[in-house]
């Protein structure tokens, strides 16, 4: 046997040494590849175009997210397996949101972002939150720059006192509920439980954007781990649950206390909410969508079935702060006036069609989809509506 050359000793060959190189430039490739696509998942900023956002059984992806101030749409798509809502969310304040996205579907939301960092819910309320990034723009400046427009003082400084008598009366409507959920009254506190929500209804555009008195006072057990036996679903719906479904005041009382005490936070805070000029437009479009979109669709009152009557104060609710800028719109544009007023109109035609001549009241559960449809469009044809109004006054 021949003795091996000295020469090739541990030398690879000629052939090895390609295949290395290949498979090295191979590596390289894909490790690039890895990084790059890593890095556009995670922190590309958004510049144009629809923003995609899939949320998932635990989370969303993606989790982070970068767009400029001004207009952004997201599309968001419900990859879980329960029905969804979507929020954007300043501190505790709820900026915008999706309501009721079923599984497997998609939902589009249009807002308006300040410069600043937001949270992003996805699905359950136990999930981790995302975080939404928005740096400033020449939009965000020239919103910045825009003087005091002091006509508005009046309209404002109105709003907030009905805010305040609004959420007053609910905070005493609500004692009232609890002390005759102690004593054991069901018809006593089946009315007082109308007459709160009433209040609430009324309020509801402002202090559905509060999100952790939200969150306590009126959470639907749909968007809950464990539905109606969770922990967490409290407030007006599990006390509804008690009065209307089960006809008992059982294990309610400390419900009930807790309900009057968070009532009462809420008129406190709504004291100190700020606005500006376009909120009170802003936020009743914004309220008029959601209920399109969420409450008349799948129904609210799932137990007690006075959604017609619910809705109807919530249109009330969303009147009042509209009508304390009609004046000025009525100045600035005639047209989007007739338009405001007569989408109120419309809705509160469409509720009274549903609701029917009979003295007994319409359970929402006998209201069929097509005609639930039909009224979602009123409310959608509302909040386009009212969207007018603040690009008549100068204030977008």
């Amino acid at each position: 046997m021949s003795s091996p050359d000295p020469q090739r000793v541990g030398v690879p060959s000629s052939r090895m040494i390609a295949i290395a190189l290949v498979g090295a430039g191979a590596l390289v490739l894909a490790g690039g590849g890895a990084f790059y696509f890593a890095s556009q998942k995670v922190s590309r900023p958004v510049d144009a175009g629809t923003i995609s956002v899939r949320v998932g059984d635990k989370s969303c992806e993606p989790m982070d997210l970068t767009v400029p101030a001004g207009r952004s749409v997201f599309e968001i798509e419900n990859a879980s397996n329960r029905p969804i809502e979507w929020e954007i969310l300043d501190g505790v304040m709820v900026v915008e949101e999706r309501e009721n996205i079923a599984p497997g579907f998609e939902a589009q939301l249009t807002v308006r972002l300040k410069p600043g960092v937001y949270d992003i819910t996805c699905g359950l309320l136990s999930n981790p939150r995302g975080k939404l990034t928005v740096t400033a723009s020449a939009h965000s400046e020239a919103e910045r720059a825009k003087p005091p427009l002091k006509a508005f003082i009046g309209p404002l400084s109105e709003y907030k006192v009905y805010l305040a008598l609004q959420s007053g009366q609910m905070s005493q409507t609500t004692k009232v509920l609890a002390s005759a959920v102690e004593s054991g009254d069901i018809a006593e506190a089946k009315a007082a439980y109308a007459a709160a929500r009433v209040a609430y209804r009324h309020v509801e555009s402002v202090s559905g954007r509060i999100a952790d008195i939200e969150n306590a006072i009126d959470p639907i057990a749909a968007y809950l781990a464990g539905r109606e036996q969770d922990h967490a679903f409290t407030g007006f719906h599990r006390i509804e649950l008690g009065l209307f479904r089960e006809n008992s005041t059982a294990g309610l009382k400390p419900i009930a206390d807790k309900l009057a005490l968070d009532a009462a936070v809420l008129r406190d805070r709504l004291k100190t909410v700020k606005f500006e000029p376009g909120d009170l437009a802003g936020s009743a479009a914004r309220e008029a969508r959601r209920l399109a979109e969420g409450p008349v669709v799948s129904g609210d009152s799932l137990y007690a079935g006075d959604d017609l009557s619910e809705f109807a104060a919530a249109v009330d609710g969303l009147e009042k702060p509209v009508s304390l800028l009609l004046p000025l719109t009525g100045e600035a544009s005639p047209d989007t006036l007739r338009a405001v007023n007569d989408a109120f109109a419309a809705a509160r035609a469409e509720i009274d069609k549903l609701a029917g001549p009979g003295a007994a009241p319409v359970t929402y559960s006998e209201v069929p989809p097509d005609a639930r449809k039909v009224l979602s469009a009123t409310f959608v044809a509302l909040a386009e509506a009212i969207d007018r109004i603040n690009p008549s006054l100068g204030l977008e």
